[in-house]
């Protein structure tokens, strides 16, 4: 509400007080749509309504990552913020949020069972999601190597995530297990259900619209204030406000017990974050009178490469179907190394040390690549 009241009314205060209210809004609605997102599982199951949700989930990272790329079509200066979004938001999602849901899947494992447990055990369906994965990680090294997110590239990565998406659709109905207010959500009567939740969706849709602007230049505004780097305050502190939610939810999933659906979750939207959100910038770009293609610099070049090569080795980690204790914590240990890591040298180091673990995986389970290759192309029925 501050928020609201703040854009409508065409206040200005100082940008540290603009990011702080209009980031938590962005915080708030992005806890509305997962609620509503999980609720509606219950009239929509199966893969489709994880996909579904995962999308929803990032939808306020959208709005703040699109926000940048379309302005860069007018102000050159935005590119490397619509970089640093989008990198930062992916290498949260996959060296902080599947490390933390995994380690404490497997605490609450422990718990049950008085004895220590030291993997997670995916479902066989997820390997479909790894093989989408893979497919896009491997076609993404395209940007490091050619400097450039072109519009053709974009194209192909929607069209791979649409995909994605149809194979859901394909698959084999789930009850939703939902927990909290998602819970009660979902356990309103039908007709009513089917109301409060469009009506979420919308509130929460509103909100973000109005913030993401403000919250996006309060981000940029702040880091001259703060004399922090604008880079890493865009890279880092937009990606946690908008996916808190999501990581809390997922935890929730895995502290009573449904790991392999909260990894599930996680595993989803880093693909919807490689492909849909990757694809859509070249878009808003060009949208916003920009060209064709979305050009990188050095830095924004090296930030691609480490993301790349990180998703690159989260993958290779998942071939057996197995998330072990040691996986989640070298993902975590590796993502906490790079904060004191600020130089070209060091981001091409970290870079090559996921590259080298992940080809390391890839040869020592090298009878699981093509499986893991042509699962998105197997029939699946319904």
């Amino acid at each position: 509400m501050p928020a609201v009241v703040l854009r409508l009314s065409g206040g200005e205060p100082p940008s540290v007080a603009q990011l702080v209210i209009y980031g938590a809004a962005v915080v708030a609605a992005s806890f509305v749509l997962a609620w509503a997102g999980d609720a509606a599982q219950v009239d929509i199951s199966g893969g489709f309504a994880i996909a579904i949700l995962a999308f929803i989930a990032v939808l306020p990272e959208y709005a703040v990552d699109l926000y940048y790329a379309y302005t860069a079509g007018s102000n050159p200066d935005y590119v490397q913020f619509a970089a640093a979004n989008m990198t930062g938001s992916n290498r949260l999602l996959l060296g902080f949020g599947w490390p933390l849901v995994v380690l404490l899947a497997l605490y609450a494992a422990g718990r049950v069972s008085k004895k220590p447990v030291h993997q997670l055990a995916l479902g066989a369906d997820n390997r479909m999601e790894l093989g989408f994965l893979l497919v896009a990680g491997v076609f993404a090294f395209v940007i490091p190597i050619t400097g450039e997110v072109h519009l053709v590239m974009g194209l192909i990565l929607i069209a791979w995530f649409g995909f994605y998406v149809y194979k859901l659709t394909r698959g084999e109905p789930e009850e939703p297990g939902l927990i909290g207010t998602a819970a009660a959500i979902g356990a309103l009567p039908r007709q009513r259900r089917r109301a409060v939740i469009p009506v979420l969706f919308v509130l929460a849709a509103a909100v973000i619209l109005l913030s993401a602007e403000p919250f996006a230049e309060a981000l940029v505004d702040s880091g001259t204030e703060l004399g922090i780097d604008q880079f890493l305050l865009v890279q880092w502190l937009a990606p946690l406000a908008s996916e808190a939610p999501e990581f809390i939810i997922a935890a929730l999933f895995a502290w009573r017990g449904k790991g392999t659906a909260a990894i599930a979750t996680l595993i989803s939207s880093k693909i919807n974050q490689w492909t849909l959100l990757i694809g859509s910038l070249p878009i808003a770009y060009l949208a916003g009178g920009g060209s064709a293609s979305l050009t990188l610099d050095d830095r924004q070049i090296e930030e691609f490469l480490l993301t790349a090569t990180q998703t690159l080795m989260g993958v290779a980690m998942l071939l057996t179907l197995r998330f072990h204790r040691g996986s989640a914590w070298l993902l975590l240990a590796l993502f906490a190394v790079q904060f004191p890591i600020t130089s070209t040298h060091g981001r091409l180091v970290l870079s090559g040390v996921y590259l080298v673990i992940a080809a390391a995986l890839f040869v020592r389970h090298w009878r699981l690549i093509l499986p893991t290759l042509a699962a998105p192309l197997r029939r699946t029925t319904q």
